[in-house]
């Protein structure tokens, strides 16, 4: 509403058009002391500062990685934003608002601090959506900072993934009881909301979901390509030479890296090497491989070696135990938590298959698959890099034969798996065979743990390796 001239008298009243507007004379003395009209119109939408929320781990400072949208764009709930990384994982960041992009606060490899305003959304008032507290006022005033993840003055623990499914299925999180740490809400929390809905039956908390093998003449689906995440492909330029030193801040996983191998310097590392004869296991994974691709998995050799640490970890807990900074207690971990290293563009990461003395060789190569995929996109949660008992890093990927691992605190072992290589070897008649050979190097903390437990530990590991049937006796 525009107006051009406006008469001095007990009452006014300005006509243009279909629009009536009514003053008193309190309403005119209250406009000297704050701006209440323009002389262009005025939009009806509000402006809100989305905030970066704590994402936790104690993490204050992310680098931005990515936006998906920019300024101009429309958003809904949900929608994606951008994408953050920490010196401990990567995160998507989801709109809590339904509106347009105004104002983006950050750039490329920008470093955003938590609690500070990410975007400025201009979202419609008369659905009355945004809390008062979040609106950009003019003046501005001082309120009380609000994440995205609180609403209506209700702190809602959720992922992104278990927000779009309540989203998508029409259910507020706010009648969900989370069953999470911190009532965090589960996926199976709203699969188990409308099961009671539908009257459906659903599984206690599936681990993973298996599928049935297919026939000769059916072939396995490929993923659609516009749910298929995008993973970075590196780009081919020319190496030019500036001759100019060049400095950049450590960042993202390098910096995390950097703490981890200063506290691992204060350990004193204990050192054992041996080989083992692989020919069987070659022979029983060219077997189970085909059956694996028919569950849409891809069977390495990896799960083989996780599972049969888990078997010995049983025999020897120490391993799978944490030492506290004063030396004092040691604490034997229940589950075993075993990290796998990857090398990925964002640099070295330390992804850990959960509780894996209860899972089966094919639950770790599906775990496996779901970690690496997401390792190549970096699109790893903390959850996935943290809460790791024990380590393997298999350099044979790459080609070497033995290393010199280091412990990742507050681990107490790790292992480094060299390359399969073909090599000849003398059987029990004394003849010479073809034989499938992998170094393996471990690396343990000797504050607590001797030489011949590790070497006991590793002649168990070898033991189930080089005859994978006897894995059955201790399977459970």
């Amino acid at each position: 509403v525009c107006i051009h001239r406006v008469r001095s008298c007990s009452s006014i009243r300005f006509i243009k058009s279909k629009y009536v507007c009514v003053f008193d004379k309190s309403a005119l003395k209250f406009s000297h002391q704050q701006r209440l009209f323009r002389t262009s119109p005025v939009s009806c939408g509000q402006i809100v500062q989305f905030k970066l929320s704590d994402i936790g781990e104690g993490i204050t400072e992310v680098t931005v990685k990515e936006w998906y949208i920019k300024e101009g764009d429309s958003v809904s709930q949900f929608d994606s934003i951008c994408e953050v990384q920490s010196d401990k994982a990567s995160v998507t960041i989801t709109s809590r608002y339904d509106g347009i992009i105004r104002k983006l606060h950050y750039s490329i490899d920008d470093i955003a601090f938590v609690g500070k305003p990410l975007v400025d959304i201009e979202i419609d008032a008369s659905k009355g959506v945004a809390p008062e507290e979040d609106v950009v006022e003019t003046p501005p005033m001082s309120h009380e900072e609000h994440t995205h993840q609180e609403i209506k003055g209700h702190k809602t623990l959720a992922t992104p993934a278990v927000r779009r499914l309540a989203m998508e299925n029409n259910i507020k999180l706010s009648e969900i009881v989370g069953t999470g740490k911190d009532n965090r809400i589960l996926k199976e929390d709203i699969l188990n909301y409308l099961a009671k809905q539908t009257g459906a039956i659903l599984p206690p908390s599936p681990k993973a979901e298996i599928v049935p093998p297919l026939r000769k003449t059916e072939a396995v689906p490929a993923a659609p390509k516009d749910k298929a995440r995008r993973i970075p492909v590196p780009l081919s330029r020319p190496i030019a030479f500036s001759g100019k030193d060049k400095t950049e801040p450590v960042t993202g996983f390098q910096k995390a890296m950097v703490k981890t191998m200063s506290a691992a310097l204060k350990i004193p590392h204990f050192g054992y090497s041996d080989e083992i004869d692989l020919t069987q296991l070659v022979q029983l994974r060219e077997e189970l491989k085909p059956l694996a691709e028919t569950r849409g998995v891809k069977l390495s050799f990896m799960p083989f070696f996780i599972k049969a640490a888990s078997l010995g970890l049983l025999q020897y807990p120490i391993l799978n135990a944490s030492l506290d900074e004063n030396c004092q207690n040691v604490t034997y971990k229940a589950s075993h938590n075993i990290g796998v290293a990857m090398d990925t563009e964002q640099g070295l990461i330390v992804p850990n298959v959960k509780n894996v003395q209860v899972c089966s060789v094919f639950d770790i190569a599906v775990e496996l698959n779901r970690l690496q995929s997401l390792g190549s996109a970096g699109q790893l949660g903390t959850s996935d890099l943290t809460g790791g008992t024990f380590t393997l890093s298999n350099i044979g990927t790459i080609g070497g034969t033995y290393a010199k691992p280091v412990i990742l605190p507050p681990e107490v072992a790790i292992g480094a798996l060299g390359k399969i290589q073909v090599l000849p070897r003398f059987n029990g008649k004394g003849e010479v065979f073809k034989a499938r050979i992998m170094n393996v190097s471990w690396s343990a903390d000797h504050r607590i743990i001797d030489g011949a437990t590790m070497a006991r530990f590793s002649n168990l590991w070898k033991s189930y390796l080089e005859n994978p049937a006897s894995m059955l006796l201790d399977l459970k």
